[in-house]
């Protein structure tokens, strides 16, 4: 079985294709994007492969809300502990919080991501998450 059909797997929306190069520089690991819409709110299916993770960011103005429909993965804000998720948690991430978020080490993780529209809203890509980071999870 390829690794999208293992990723896929009881998944609520289809995984889509490899993040674009434009986005895929700012992961560690392998993901993968859905566009469900992107007429007047914004809201991607995003898929983490084990072990996968965004770097460090923030959106500005708008914020962003992740619904947790798969996997097992984690939320972090800079300077606190990060955050188990599971299908069915939603995290509303405020805008110009830093942050991050992935899959487990060894589980799969899809969520969708909506963005918050507002005027100049913008996303700014920062570091990597760590392995020092990163290792500290379960």
């Amino acid at each position: 079985m390829s690794e999208s059909k293992d990723l896929s797997k009881g998944a609520i929306f289809p995984i889509g294709d490899k993040l674009p190069e434009q986005f895929s520089s700012n992961f560690i690991g392998q993901a993968y994007l859905n566009m469900l819409t992107t007429t007047g709110v914004t809201i991607g299916n995003v898929t983490f492969e084990p072990g996968c993770r965004n770097n460090w960011h923030i959106h500005h103005k708008g914020g962003q809300i992740l619904l947790v429909t798969g996997g097992r993965g984690y939320y972090q804000e800079w300077g606190k502990e990060a955050m188990e998720l599971h299908p069915g948690d939603v995290v509303n991430i405020p805008p110009e919080i830093k942050h991050w978020h992935g899959a487990a080490r060894d589980r799969w993780f899809s969520h969708l991501a909506v963005e918050v529209p507002a005027e100049g809203a913008s996303n700014e890509w920062l570091e990597a998450v760590t392995d020092d980071v990163y290792g500290k999870l379960n």
